[in-house]
């Protein structure tokens, strides 16, 4: 069973228990700040279930075999909290299961225009008694700690006897998610009860983590519609469970309508009387609003985000929903998480422990700041509210300016692994990059005084600290991590340095542009002056004989991959091969000299991306599923233009199709942000270094069209790509002056700018490892 195709939807019809734990990530809704699985609301069958508040965790000490200097103490493990989402059925005193019976009919819609989740179910009891059951559901975008739940049952065949129980349900039993003792345990019942009460059609329920001492809260209330007879409520609370039950006879043709509202709080410092005050409030709001209410705002709310940033694809109905769930999926994780990170899961599930990396900035923010930057903003907000988190860090590691963590939920690094952790400083980078972009994409001065500049700043300071002038005057950045965790622990990756030269570029040039800020960072001439001096010298490793940029320093010498004698089974290397093993071979786990001809395009010919593509290429073996976008972006750019239509599929399909074999965990939102990219920066040739926005766009032959919009500092416009050449278009907002494959143009409110698209380059088609190229995209038509 597969996904029904719909450019606007998300359907699944029929029932398949199977595939249960997939479809509740996918079917998973989010706002940022709260997120819930897409269980069914009776609560079983279920796969894994999960309701989860951003940035709420518990700790537990993190595994050392050997302990070192320096390594991390601590970890945190998102906690799946209070479950409001149960509403349990009785038809004539037999339970409503899926399990048993017969579903006569079912199939659940996730609708990216609505921002709902519905659910139809035509189910037929053991005893032969039918109901339909119509659900729909939804996070609430405008009033984040809101979600709502309307619950209609109609009985098919004669009068019947109805009873819904609408559950708060804290420390729900879950199957062990880790093999690690001290994670399960810290994850057995990890929510102590403080307080509950109910009263009426309303219930709350307090608790508190065991270890990290966290508090939240979690209330509902409800709207009962019956024409039946006989109606009996009831309202029950214990210290996990609050339960409302509704007991009624409705008549064939009737129907009993339960709307549930629900919110959530939580704080680190905030007293149980307080967050109980603030959830209460909360529902009230959603109240006022009403269900109806609600919906329009959500409706609203998406109908802005599409206006924004809507991707066309035609020619390839199936590869046009994909992009469009990847979107969706993207928006909600980030839209309302305001002071908190955008996990790599979202909230979409338990998978990476509910840690954000560095995809966010890589991969996630470019995207916001096109379509929703106020959501970009809010994220780098966050990672400025750790920067004392970051300073610590990088004291413990004698090293000046901060490290930001390579995993965390708080801001404090939980990797237990140094050399695919902590040796990865090109983080640092990476979030310097996104600030860069933000303030390119908006001129928002106030974050620059508020935040932007010290990231940059503190950031370029640990560039100093970490790297030196060698004898030959070169800078040299040595003993790091890039993004490709098969190469650990190297000297001068490219990637890293590349980004730390525009860090210290960037640090530099706002420290010129905004003196105060510079006095108010303690930032000196001869400070300033030496991270100039750093970046000009900068280090940038090539093989003369080869004719390629190594990855990083000496990396052409190392032994090759035995790829022919490496099964398709013993993929993800990872999980069958020491890493010393793979530490001194050519083999790439994930994008990484790629990456930086992306992100860094502008230091480098286009003779020499061609050449280092096709190096790479055939050494990359896409164990991560951050590397296929990536490479769709540049195979674009240097002419492989069918090859980057398949990595553009394989971004895209990563969880409709759980290429990786764990979506249940939860979705990838970094691949789905990447899908995006692959969209505007491979076929339609976007890049933005130096803050110059242009476009160099192709058609791929797989598709008849191509459009995209995005929003530039006060300009939201569009970009059409067919056949016959492309097409810009200013919506709204001042003129915009870009660039088509390099000649400069300004969009203005008058006609539309329509351009011939040139020939693509010629390159002969790269290869890939045996067994590694992507899936073939066929085609339309």
């Amino acid at each position: 069973m597969a996904y029904d195709i719909d450019p606007w939807q998300l359907r699944w019809s029929g029932l398949d228990l199977d595939a249960l734990k997939r479809t509740e990530s996918t079917f998973a809704l989010s706002n940022g700040h709260l997120g819930m699985r897409g269980t069914l609301e009776e609560g079983e069958p279920r796969g894994l279930p999960g309701t989860y508040l951003n940035g709420f965790y518990e700790e537990h000490p993190l595994p050392y075999a050997e302990a070192g200097y320096g390594y991390p103490e601590a970890g945190q493990t998102v906690v799946n909290v209070t479950d409001g989402k149960i509403i349990r059925l009785l038809v004539q005193d037999e339970p409503l299961d899926m399990r048993y019976g017969r579903a006569v009919d079912h199939h659940r819609v996730l609708d990216f225009r609505t921002g709902t989740l519905r659910r139809v179910s035509e189910w037929e009891s053991p005893t032969g008694r039918r109901v339909r059951v119509r659900t729909e559901r939804l996070v609430s975008f405008s009033q984040r700690a809101v979600a709502a739940i309307r619950y209609e049952v109609e009985p098919l065949d004669g009068p019947l006897q109805l009873v819904a129980q609408s559950d708060l349900l804290a420390n729900e039993p879950i199957a062990r998610r880790s093999s690690d003792p001290r994670v399960a345990a810290a994850l057995s019942a990890p929510l102590r009860a403080e307080f509950s009460a109910a009263e009426d059609y309303r219930a709350v329920l307090v608790h508190q983590t065991r270890r990290s001492n966290l508090r939240m809260a979690a209330a509902m209330d409800h709207e009962l519609e019956c024409a039946g007879e006989g109606l009996r409520v009831d309202i029950h609370v214990e210290e996990d469970l609050a339960r409302l039950t509704a007991a009624v006879d409705v008549a064939e043709g009737q129907c009993l309508v339960l709307t549930k509202y629900l919110s959530y709080g939580w704080s680190a410092r905030r007293s149980a009387p307080a967050l109980r005050a603030q959830v209460d409030a909360a529902l009230s709001g959603a109240l006022q609003t009403g269900w109806d209410g609600l919906l329009a705002e959500q409706r609203a709310f998406l109908d802005e985000f599409w206006a924004s940033a809507d991707i066309e694809l035609d020619g390839d109905p199936e590869l046009q929903q994909a992009v469009r769930f990847a979107l969706f999926h993207v928006l909600q994780a980030g839209a309302r998480g305001e002071s908190r990170a955008i996990p790599a899961k979202g909230l979409t599930g338990p998978g990476y422990d509910g840690h954000a990396f560095w995809d966010t900035e890589t991969f996630v923010l470019p995207v916001l700041t096109y379509t929703i930057p106020e959501a970009a903003r809010d994220a780098l907000r966050w990672r400025h509210s750790t920067v004392d988190f970051a300073r610590d860090r990088a004291k413990a590691l004698n090293l000046g300016g901060v490290v930001f963590p390579w995993r965390s939920i708080n801001g404090a690094e939980c990797s237990a692994y140094w050399p695919a952790g902590t040796a990865a400083f090109h983080v640092n980078a990476d979030i310097a990059d996104a600030v860069l972009r933000y303030l390119n994409a908006t001129d928002d001065e106030e974050f620059a005084a508020e935040h932007g500049a010290e990231l940059l700043v503190e950031t370029a300071r640990l560039w100093i600290s970490l790297g030196h002038h060698d004898v030959h005057g070169g800078f040299r950045i040595d003993g790091v991590t890039g993004p490709d965790e098969y190469s650990a622990v190297v000297d001068n990756n490219v990637y890293t340095n590349l980004m730390a030269e525009r860090n210290l570029r960037a640090a530099a040039n706002i420290c010129t542009r905004r003196p105060d800020l510079a006095a108010l960072l303690g930032v000196s001439d001869d400070e300033r002056d030496g991270w100039l001096a750093a970046a000009a010298t900068m280090v940038l490793p090539y093989d003369a004989m080869l004719d390629v940029h190594p990855q990083s320093e000496r990396f052409t010498e190392h032994a090759e991959w035995d790829f022919a004698g490496t099964p398709p089974e013993k993929y993800p290397l990872l999980l069958h091969y020491p890493y010393f093993d793979l530490y001194r071979r050519q083999v790439i786990k994930q994008a990484d000299l790629v990456l930086a001809m992306h992100l860094r395009g502008d230091a480098f010919t286009d003779a020499q991306k061609a050449r280092n593509f096709a190096y790479c290429e055939a050494r990359t073996v896409r164990d991560s599923s951050l590397s296929a976008c990536t490479q769709a972006v540049v195979a674009a750019e240097v002419g492989h233009l069918e090859l980057a239509f398949d990595y553009l599929a394989e971004a895209a399909f990563t969880d409709l199709h759980d290429l990786h074999d764990n979506v249940e965990n939860g979705l990838h939102i970094a691949s789905l942000a990447g899908a995006w990219s692959a969209v505007v920066a491979g076929f339609g040739g976007m890049r933005d270094h130096d803050g110059r926005l242009a476009f160099a766009p192709r058609l791929p032959p797989g598709l008849t069209r191509i459009a995209f919009r995005m929003c530039y500092r006060a300009s939201q416009f569009c970009v059409e790509i067919t056949a016959d050449g492309a097409t810009y278009r200013l919506i709204t907002g001042p003129d915009l002056p870009t660039a088509h494959h390099g000649d400069p143009i300004t969009l203005t409110a008058a006609d539309p700018i329509t351009l011939p698209i040139p020939p693509a380059p010629g390159h002969p088609a790269p290869t890939q490892p045996p067994g590694r190229a992507p899936t073939p995209r066929r085609p339309a038509g």
